[in-house]
């Protein structure tokens, strides 16, 4: 099983294929993930808000980001992983960015690491040899030809790949054209990018409102789960010997 590198995501630009990649934040689903053939596993600071149940991305510190790349890590063999520098380490300016960078890489097993849009931060961690994954949004109210420079900005601060979020067709075709690394985006993303990035619990439904929501998904883990777990309770209470566990 060939691993999957900055330079293979590299070439798959070239050759036009598209980068799948999904955000995990445990072990089962990166396993899931890695064995269906993802090419990116980003860990997300959106693990604190879907997973921990905190009120914003913001409140993930970098110890908790470690736990969740760690986690991840373990899971993987095939995939390229990378993670989010959480939002307090990157506001804290380059050199606390750049701890926290080397920190997800030597502890976390991190292979490159997500910094929103700032040249500078981007640019310190790419100068300790780490791998960026720069994070910009778009806007219907921006320009495109200022998304364009801000994706070049970005390029020429050495960002390995970019995180391109609502993109649009318009700007999203014509920053895929303007640099030459891969352009992958997640919410307001579309199959003008170079590849999408989408969150795993997502994709599946796995997702405590899955259970009532209309949006279209790939499964419904969570109804699975319900009607599963409704099944064990009853099978529970009417005395029954539970299925996948042997009678003593």
């Amino acid at each position: 099983m060939e691993r999957i590198d900055i330079p293979a995501l590299q070439q798959m630009k070239r050759d036009g294929r598209k980068i799948v990649g999904v955000v995990a934040w445990d072990y089962p689903i990166a396993r899931i993930a890695d064995r269906a053939g993802v090419d990116i596993l980003s860990v997300g600071d959106s693990v604190g808000v879907n997973l921990w149940g905190q009120p914003t991305e913001t409140e993930v510190t970098l110890e908790e980001m470690l736990v969740a790349c760690k986690a991840v890590r373990r899971g993987v063999k095939r995939a390229l992983v990378s993670c989010d520098l959480p939002f307090r380490s990157a506001q804290e300016g380059a050199d606390a960015a750049v701890r926290a960078a080397l920190r997800l890489v030597k502890e976390g097993g991190a292979e490159m690491v997500k910094v929103n849009a700032v040249p500078e931060a981007v640019r310190a961690v790419v100068r300790v040899g780490i791998p960026v994954f720069a994070e910009f949004h778009g806007g219907k109210e921006i320009p495109v030809e200022k998304l364009v420079e801000d994706a070049k900005r970005l390029e020429e601060a050495g960002a390995a790949l970019l995180d391109f979020r609502h993109s649009g067709p318009l700007a999203g075709a014509a920053v895929v054209r303007a640099v030459s690394i891969p352009v992958i985006g997640g919410l307001g993303g579309g199959p003008w990018l170079d590849g999408r990035m989408r969150m795993a619990h997502a994709a599946i439904g796995y997702t405590a409102s899955a259970l009532d929501s209309q949006t279209e998904s790939y499964a419904n883990v969570a109804k699975i789960s319900l009607d599963a777990l409704a099944a064990y309770a009853e099978d529970v209470r009417a005395g029954r010997h539970l299925k996948g566990q042997r009678p003593a």
